[in-house]
C-alpha cells in the first residue's frame, strides 16, 4: 500500500470518527458527556484538517499519486 493510500485511509477514518463523536454529542442529554463528545469531535476535526493538508501536500510533491485515483 502506498503512502498516499495510507494517508487517505487515515483521513477517511478520522472523518468517520469526527462524525460519530458529533452524533454522540447530539444524542446524549448528559451535560458532561455532551461536552466531552463535542471536545473530542473538535479534536478529530482538527486531525482531519491536518491529514487533508498532508494528503494535498504529498499529491502536489508526488504527481504519480494523483494519477492513482
Amino acid at each position: 500500500m502506498s503512502t498516499i493510500n495510507k494517508l487517505e485511509q487515515a483521513l477517511a477514518g478520522a472523518k468517520g470518527l469526527a462524525a460519530q463523536l458529533k452524533t454522540f454529542s447530539l444524542d446524549t442529554d448528559d451535560k458532561n458527556a455532551k461536552q466531552m463528545f463535542t471536545q473530542l469531535s473538535t479534536t478529530a476535526e482538527n486531525i482531519v484538517q491536518q491529514l487533508q493538508a498532508r494528503v494535498d501536500y504529498v499529491k502536489s510533491e508526488e504527481p504519480q499519486y494523483t494519477q492513482q485515483q
